[in-house]
């Protein structure tokens, strides 16, 4: 047995396990919070609306930056490729219904994604040079500080990693269009490594002006392709709902019962678009100024939207142009549809709002780490962690990506199931940091 095929035996192994243990906290934490994803909607119009009285602008620390743009970097390691490919790679391997079940874990998983924000803000700390740092390496330690420490120590690899295979995504795809795969390392190296220059300030800034215009272009264009032919809607929304307890799986054969295919791919693909039980969204939420936790974790909890919006679309999309049933899975699928059904600049449309949604993936993966290290050496070094990130950012665009995602998923899990059964026994342990 190969190296490869040792890392996703191994990675196999975890599947249920992690389906289960996430699932299952997702939907006690919502019942722990009361369904706040349904009765907190009259408190984040007020929020939105500025009618809410918080003490949300008192914390003036050096680190500390706006809370809609400590949302806005939070969405941008979450609205990103995740969200055009994981759907297609849910409904390749599990099925039209897999979508289904993407879209379940997301509506479950924003209470705890409510959780680790409120956690996150409850337990930050201020360094000696006025910074804020907050996150699991935080909350984590109240329960024991080793699994912080495990937290940090994987994490901040995980993080280069994670930018890394964006940016071989996007090679991947400028590829076709003949671009050398090199040239885009280097410029998305070369950008990312001006931006992170700036900290978490610029990275806000930055962050909360690119992330609503893509999810405006990718929206836009998604819905032109959707809406020219309305029937295959229905078609494909009856190939969702219609296959949920199939025993057939969607391509052909008999692959015994085909519903947990469906479950697995779609939560599993689920937990890395909306990073919802890893915990890596709640670090920039922690720089927010604010004191009001859950005011912070409402934001975070309604972000899942925009999440949910943009996966049913992609997979919509594969399903309503029929390029999921062409040849073998490859990353592209989004592309290609886009490629040959999008009116006009829809093909450079897409490009850009491509570019854009690795970039701010990109960018926010890299603060996180920067986060993860300073918590670790207080700030300390950190040009040398932003080089390694941009230096790795650079390799990701002509590495071998195959045996890198298995490691990567194997590490993932490891470290993400500490992290999600210590926000559940924290939110019994202390449930007035999580009360509204």
């Amino acid at each position: 047995m190969s190296i490869l095929e040792s890392v996703i035996f191994m990675h196999s192994l975890f599947d249920l396990p992690v389906i289960c243990i996430f699932l299952g906290a997702a939907i006690v934490l919502t019942i722990k919070i009361r369904f706040l994803q349904i009765r907190g909607l009259k408190i984040l119009f007020a929020i939105l609306s500025k009618k809410l009285s918080t003490k949300s602008e008192d914390v003036q620390t050096l680190g500390s930056i706006n809370s809609f743009h400590a949302l806005f970097t939070a969405m941008a390691t979450t609205i990103g490729m995740g969200n055009m490919v994981g759907p297609t790679v849910a409904i390749y391997a599990g099925g039209p219904s897999a979508l289904f079940w993407l879209v379940i874990y997301m509506f479950f998983a924003s209470a705890t994604k409510y959780t680790e924000v409120c956690f996150a803000i409850k337990t930050r700390v201020k360094t000696e040079n006025g910074h804020l740092i907050g996150g699991p390496m935080e909350y984590l330690k109240l329960i024991h500080p080793f699994l912080a420490h495990w937290y940090v120590a994987i994490m901040m690899f995980l993080f280069i990693a994670w930018s890394a295979l964006q940016t071989n995504t996007l090679a991947a795809i400028y590829a076709q269009e003949s671009v050398p795969e090199w040239i885009v390392g280097l410029a998305l190296a070369i950008v990312v490594f001006f931006i992170l220059q700036g900290g978490a300030k610029r990275v806000g800034e930055i962050t909360s002006k690119l992330v609503p215009f893509m999810f405006f272009l990718y929206v836009t264009f998604s819905m032109l392709i959707l809406l020219k032919n309305p029937a295959l809607i229905t078609q494909a929304l009856s190939l969702i709902f219609n296959d949920i307890f199939s025993l057939y799986a969607a391509k052909g054969g008999f692959f015994g019962a085909t519903m947990l295919l469906a479950v697995r791919f779609g939560i599993y693909r689920s937990i890395y678009i909306s990073e919802a039980g890893i915990g890596t969204s709640s670090i920039p939420h922690a720089m927010a100024n604010t004191q009001n936790q859950t005011t912070q974790g409402i934001l975070a909890l309604y972000s899942m939207g925009a999440d949910i919006l943009i996966s049913i679309m992609s997979g919509l999309l594969i399903l309503v142009t029929g390029v999921w049933l062409t040849g073998d899975f490859r990353s592209t699928l989004i592309y290609e549809a886009f490629k040959l059904h999008a009116p006009g600049i829809g093909q450079l449309v897409l490009l850009v709002t491509i570019t854009l949604f690795v970039l701010t993936t990109v960018i926010g993966n890299s603060f996180n780490g920067v986060q993860a290290y300073a918590s670790l050496t207080n700030y300390r070094f950190t040009y040398a962690y932003i080089i390694a990130t941009s230096i790795m950012t650079f390799f990701g665009a002509i590495i071998q990506t195959q045996l890198a995602w298995a490691v990567a998923d194997l590490l993932l899990a490891l470290v993400a199931i500490p992290n999600i059964l210590g926000i559940v026994y924290l939110a019994f342990k202390m449930p007035e940091v999580i009360e509204v």
